[in-house]
């Protein structure tokens, strides 16, 4: 055996998603870090071993989905995959290229995969009492598993051992920061740390979605398959082992619609009554059994699907079974399901999530009926649907921080976090964003010379707070307070904005590609069978009339009643938001898609400022139907009803049809410097006319002359809809494709750079630093949309120069 040592400043081991980002972001932030990972491949859930399609918060909030690293690599995926993305065991080994080409390409960041975790070595060579029978040391006393610290004197890490496969290699890895990515939290579990396993009960917390008595029901684990179209029917028989299925209820009436020929199904899940930790092979193999025996009630005996299957072939199963829940490591905050529905507002926050409280049913195949959303068919009505749908939310550092080992952070399912709150923070997205925080923040803790908790206060939050921004992530509760950024010094102005005058039913926009989410039913009805509702954006020359595209379905006159209020931010989805602006009725004679305007005569200064929102809103009535718009207007979301004081996003954020008079300067030049990478609490765009063709300019200028040699650019695009949604070799239509930066020196326009063929959406110049006092961005030509759209420049000027060639 060959035991090899390494030194590092950052350990970060799982490469999941959340452990990805995690090493990567570490490493670009200047620390040496080593990645661990017990699989050939990056992604854990994501990867082609276990096929699971990363999901967010974009899945139910329009432009929500999660930027930063995680964004860098599923637009790259998209650009160079060919294949489709519909759910459950269709991701292919393009994906898993694309991580590992970012991570080979990644300075500072050494690879170790086919690598198992073996041990942790403590500081001093001290071993913390008991931590080696850990597992046995877990007891149900509080319902769920629970084991107490047994790391009671705070002692840190010094290194972790772990052992290569096939290679008879033993590694010692010492390092200064460890993050803990690996899911079940071995690591944290092995240093005797705190953690629980199982549900709180609702006594605990109070947690609405917690079940009345705690227990140790966790979310089970699954394994998917994928089937191929062979052009002629195609014969099965199970082997004998498999489940035989003879039951259409067990399908049809508990929620498990084996509605695609092609295969996926998140429904293939197995927890309860095993651990799904200690009988993940039992696991396997019992998902195994079921899901041959679920191929052959599709081909055999289902009346729904045989047909449709008749010429499809079982062309993969996977094996390594992908995990929802197990450990929850106790850090210094406990995320519970209040802070989630209440959007608590943590002053560490670093990151956000916004997929629904998702609590599967526990046992899964074995139970009376699947996760409650699905077995009721996603009706997004019912008293599960309004109170499970929340965020987008913020979430803190310091639930990503040990409270027992001052070195030791985590990142993934495995945070501190109740089983409530998991429902919804346990998706992909989001736990990419966590990772990606906790290894900037791994990094900041070693570059200051303190414990990764004193980072969570103070200007050391702040700062981390100002990198995750200017690396193109989101923050709900955080504005741009970048003190070394130039750009918002100077004044931008364009050679031409879009001024909208709105969208109607035969409006065309450049959005081929771009699907809605197929997996689960969208609510895209334009009857009015509920109150709806229409975001638009606000100019500075005042409101006169806004017109809605209706139709009355029936032979009388309809009254129906309008009214306008101002919205905090796209997501404000209170019914009643505040005082109305403006209330008013309009009747609608019988007749097809009529342009009924409603005059409302608001000056500028009863409105709110340049660039905010305003929602009108439409009273249920079922005989009316409000029709969608052809294109969709970037942050124009329309929404609906689902409860007394709570709307939801229209059919993945459709805009419905309206015009407004006179036209709204909602887009301005301006808009770059609010300091945002996508709509919020404005539009936060400037968008060129798209009557008036490329290329366009947008220019900025100092009072004086200004010395810059980096540039960061945020463009629109893969904002709107889930992952999902994207077809195979999308480059976004929004998305500058050809553009060039230049700068008047000595009277004349010079280029600083010239980039052809972008599709991605944040983007960092260097250049050789120059001096100038006007500068300006020429749009040539964008991915397909007629208007050239930037969200945000920033300009530096670093003291480490890094010319581009």
């Amino acid at each position: 055996m060959k035991i090899q040592k390494e030194n590092y400043d950052v350990v970060v081991i799982g490469g999941g998603l959340a452990g990805f980002c995690a090493a990567v972001e570490a490493a670009r932030n200047g620390a040496k870090t080593a990645l661990i990972h017990n699989r050939p491949v990056f992604g854990g859930n994501s990867s082609s071993e276990i096929g699971v399609t990363p999901h967010g918060a974009a899945a139910f909030h329009a432009y929500a989905r999660e930027t930063g690293i995680i964004s860098e690599l599923l637009i790259e995926e998209r650009a160079v995959n060919h294949a489709e993305v519909y759910e459950n065991g269709w991701t292919n080994s393009v994906w898993d290229m694309v991580m590992y080409d970012l991570a080979v390409e990644t300075e500072n960041l050494i690879l170790h995969l086919n690598t198992d975790f073996s041990d942790v070595i403590m500081a001093g060579n001290q071993t913390a009492q008991g931590v080696h029978n850990a597992a046995d040391t877990a007891d149900l006393s509080m319902g769920y598993y629970h084991r107490p610290a047994h790391n009671t004197n705070h002692i840190p890490l010094a290194g972790i051992t772990a052992h290569t496969q096939n290679a008879e290699v033993q590694l010692q890895l010492f390092a200064k920061r460890f993050i803990d990515c690996t899911g079940d939290g071995i690591v944290a579990d092995r240093a005797g740390c705190e953690w629980r396993m199982g549900s709180e009960g609702k006594a605990e917390f109070g947690e609405p979605h917690a079940p009345d008595q705690a227990s140790a029901d966790t979310m089970g684990n699954s394994i998917h398959f994928r089937c191929k179209n062979m052009g002629r029917p195609v014969p099965f028989t199970p082997p004998e082992w498999a489940v035989k299925h003879e039951d259409p209820g067990f399908f049809y009436e508990q929620g498990r619609l084996p509605k695609e020929e092609r295969g996926g199904f998140w429904w293939l899940e197995i927890g309860v009554p095993h651990h799904t930790i200690h009988d993940n092979e039992n696991i396997r193999h019992e998902l195994t059994r079921h899901t041959l025996g679920v191929w052959d009630w599709m081909k055999n005996k289902d009346p729904n699907m045989m047909e449709r299957t008749r010429n499809y072939a079982l062309d993969w199963i996977g094996q390594v079974p992908g995990k929802r829940e197990s450990r929850r490591i106790m850090g210094e905050v406990l995320v519970t399901e209040h802070d989630i529905q209440q959007k608590t507002k943590f002053e560490d926050e670093i990151a956000f999530g916004g997929w629904f409280i998702d609590l599967h049913t526990p046992g899964g195949l074995l139970a009376p009926s699947a996760e409650p959303s699905n077995a009721e068919h996603y009706n997004t009505f019912t008293d599960y649907a309004v109170s499970s749908y929340c965020g987008p939310y913020g979430l803190p550092l310091r639930s990503l921080i040990s409270k027992d080992v001052p070195n030791l952070m985590m990142a993934g399912r495995n945070i501190s976090c109740t089983h409530a709150a998991l429902g919804t923070l346990r998706v992909m997205g989001t736990t990419a964003l966590l990772g990606q925080a906790a290894g900037l923040a791994a990094a900041q803790s070693i570059r200051l010379n303190v414990n990764p908790i004193e980072v969570t206060r103070g200007e050391s939050i702040r700062d981390i707070q100002q990198i995750l921004l200017r690396e193109g992530c989101f923050l709900p509760g955080i504005t741009r307070e970048d003190t070394q950024d130039l750009a918002p010094a100077a004044q931008f102005e364009a050679e031409s904005e879009w001024q909208l005058s709105g969208a109607g039913p035969d409006s065309e926009g450049a959005h081929e590609g771009l699907q809605i989410w197929r997996d689960q039913p969208q609510y895209q009805h334009e009857i009015m069978d509920v109150k709806k509702a229409q975001l638009i954006g606000v100019g500075t020359a005042g409101i006169e009339t806004i017109s809605l595209c209706l139709t009355n379905t029936g032979s009388e006159i309809q009254t129906i009643h309008l009214d306008l209020q101002a919205v905090d931010h796209i997501w404000d989805y209170r019914v009643h938001a505040g005082p109305s602006l403006s209330k008013g009725s309009l009747r609608l004679p019988p007749g097809k898609k009529q342009w009924i305007p409603w005059e409302i005569r608001l000056p500028a200064n009863a409105l709110p400022e340049q660039g905010a929102f305003v929602r009108v809103a439409l009273d249920k009535n079922p005989q009316v139907i409000w029709h969608v718009a052809g294109r969709v207007i970037p942050g124009h979301v329309g929404s609906y009803q689902i409860g007394e004081n709570k709307y939801r996003r229209f059919d993945n954020g459709s805009t419905l049809s309206f015009k407004v008079s006179p036209p709204q300067n909602c887009f301005p030049a301006q808009s770059i410097s609010r300091g945002a990478s996508r709509p919020h609490t404005h539009t936060n765009l400037w968008a060129s006319d798209p009557n008036q063709p490329l290329p366009q300019t947008l220019q900025w200028t100092w009072d004086k002359e200004t010395t810059l040699n980096r540039i960061e650019l945020s463009f629109p695009g893969h904002l709107l809809r889930e992952y999902h949604a994207y077809a195979p070799f999308y480059r976004d239509a929004q998305c500058p494709k050809d553009y060039r930066i230049e700068a008047r020196i000595d009277g004349k326009w010079e280029a600083v750079l010239r980039i052809k063929n972008n599709y991605q959406r944040h983007r960092i110049h260097n250049f050789a630093s120059i001096s100038s006092q006007e500068m300006r961005l020429v749009v040539e030509n964008t991915n397909g949309d007629q208007s050239a759209q930037v969200y945000e420049i920033r300009c530096y000027h670093e003291t480490n120069e890094t010319p581009v060639a």
